[in-house]
């Protein structure tokens, strides 16, 4: 239940006062206690989009996510934590999209009796459509990741809860990683065996954390051929107050280039997570060999797993400073990739729902209903808001439909950077025929080259489509394109800019450029 607007705090809390003044002289805050409107604090600029036409003057909405930032990588400011202080409502996407450190600051620092509403989620009950995740099972190794499963509702958890799986020892003949792979090369390593353990701190640099129920991809290498024994430790830490509980712990098997063992279960091929299950406070394997996601996967115990690392796992060490740790560039080492490049902590639903303009519909209805719940005098208003909007909106779902329809159906083929336009070729009637996925441990290889390639030339793609907020950093979709003589065309996903300033224009935006470039 909403609570009703109730009066705005007028002071902050001592430590955050102390945080202010370290923090120097910073821009005005957008969201203020002496502005007589309800002050919303969004996640991203999208979303303060949607509550500025449906909250119209009676509303003073900003966004923790700034135009042109990234809601997958974004790091909250001082700035940001003053506003989510101020702020009466707040509203994300989540489904896991924002930053886990966005989701923390709103829910942490927002007063009490503050409303505070996920949209994907609320938005299923007004009729929005929902898509489950796909992942990329093609590598012919095991794609190995880690999984918090369950909500932790029985410890108290929230969704800013975090759960921390540790690794606290490693047997073998040689050391193990286990590390992520940025978007754009960068390393982040969460186990690595080669310095030791140490329990002193709690095995602090050998820990990664997980959002409940989500799970991430991750790449692990192994530096010798043999039999290794993982020792691994799982807790819960509901909030930065609390002391961690304890969720159990178990130790894995991996046969590294070497027969595994007779009458043991194999994780050799498909999608297998390591998993914390928070409500049984039990370490174990999910693994599914067909690659179907969570439904599909089966609980397979510590003990009775053994994943193999196959002799067609070896790779050379790639050069670069980010992968120092691994070795010298040019040496070998056994390695599982992460098969899907850059941090990718997600759950089971595609959270990209707006690239479907009657989901951005829904989302309006959920705001509506938000906003007059706490300020109930201004339900008229918002009533009235939000018809007008839907009615653009409405008239935007043709106005795509129509641009989409001019595009001869052989030549709907959409390649672009990043996995985000699921729901607009889903409700549009386009295909999703490839996005930049290179080997997560190195630059694009010559395979993953040729495999875009060989999409553009043999489906005779006319233009592939690029992110203006990712255009310095998407090298290989531009360098491909230039080479088979085809368009890069922008494309709109997760934010705005100055050049297209509303969902409304990004959406018309959008059905324009694929109108013009696949036509």
């Amino acid at each position: 239940m909403v609570r009703p607007l109730r009066l705005r705090a007028r002071r902050l809390s001592a430590a955050l006062l102390v945080l202010a003044v370290l923090g120097g002289c910073a821009a005005p805050r957008a969201l203020s206690d002496r502005d007589g409107r309800v002050q919303v604090v969004a996640t991203t600029g999208l979303i303060r989009d949607l509550v500025r036409n449906v909250g119209g003057d009676r509303v003073n909405a900003t966004s923790l996510v700034p135009d042109g930032g990234d809601p997958h990588s974004y790091e909250p400011s001082l700035r940001d934590v003053r506003d989510v202080v101020y702020a009466d409502v707040a509203f994300s996407n989540y489904v896991l999209l924002e930053q886990h450190n966005v989701i923390k600051t709103l829910d942490a620092n927002l007063r009490a009796g503050a409303v505070n509403v996920s949209l994907a989620e609320a938005a299923v009950k007004y009729a929005a459509e929902i898509i489950p995740l796909v992942e990329d099972v093609s590598l012919d190794t095991v794609w190995l990741g880690l999984r918090a499963r369950g909500d932790g509702g029985g410890h108290g958890a929230d969704r800013s809860s975090e759960v921390l799986l540790s690794m606290t020892a490693a047997d073998g003949p040689g050391d193990v990683f286990g590390y992520l792979t940025g978007s754009f090369g960068d390393t982040e390593v969460y186990f690595d065996s080669s310095d030791g353990f140490d329990a002193g701190d709690g095995y602090g640099d050998d820990t990664a954390t997980l959002p409940a129920d989500a799970h991430t991809h991750m790449s692990w290498a192994f530096t010798e051929p043999g039999t290794y024994r993982l020792s691994l430790s799982a807790s819960l830490r509901v909030d930065q107050r609390s002391r961690p509980v304890p969720l159990g712990r178990s130790t894995f098997t991996v046969a590294v280039g070497v027969p595994p063992p007779d009458g043991a279960v194999l994780v050799d091929r498909g999608h297998a997570d390591l998993t914390v299950d928070l409500d049984r406070a039990e370490v174990y394997a999910l693994h599914d060999p067909q690659g179907g996601g969570e439904r599909a996967q089966r609980a397979v115990p510590a003990d009775e797993a053994v994943i193999v690392v196959p002799n067609r796992a070896l790779a050379e060490v790639p050069a670069g400073p980010g992968f120092g740790f691994l070795g010298r560039p040019g040496e070998r080492v056994f390695q599982l990739a992460q098969a899907v490049l850059g941090k990718h902590v997600h759950g089971e639903i595609d959270p990209h729902l707006w690239q479907n303009v009657r989901n951005a519909m829904s989302y309006a209805q959920v705001i509506r209903d938000t906003l007059i719940e706490a300020d109930p005098a201004g339900a008229r208003d918002y009533r009235r808001n939000t018809e007008a909007y839907l009615a653009e909106l409405d008239a935007v779902d043709r106005h795509v439909r129509e641009r989409v329809a001019e595009i001869p159906a052989a030549r709907r083929h959409l390649v672009t950077t990043h996995d985000a336009f699921g729901y607009l070729a889903q409700a549009y009637g386009l295909e999703v025929a490839g996005f930049v996925t290179p080997n997560p441990a190195a630059e694009p290889s010559l395979a993953d080259r040729r495999k875009l390639t060989e999409t553009i030339r043999n489906l005779r793609v006319p233009a592939v489509f690029l992110e203006p907020n990712l255009a310095a950093r998407s090298s290989t979709l531009t360098e491909v394109a230039r080479e088979q003589g085809v368009r890069v065309c922008p494309i709109y996903g997760d934010t705005l800019d100055g050049a297209v300033a509303s969902y409304v224009q990004m959406m018309r935006f959008n059905a324009d450029s694929l109108r013009e470039c696949l036509r």
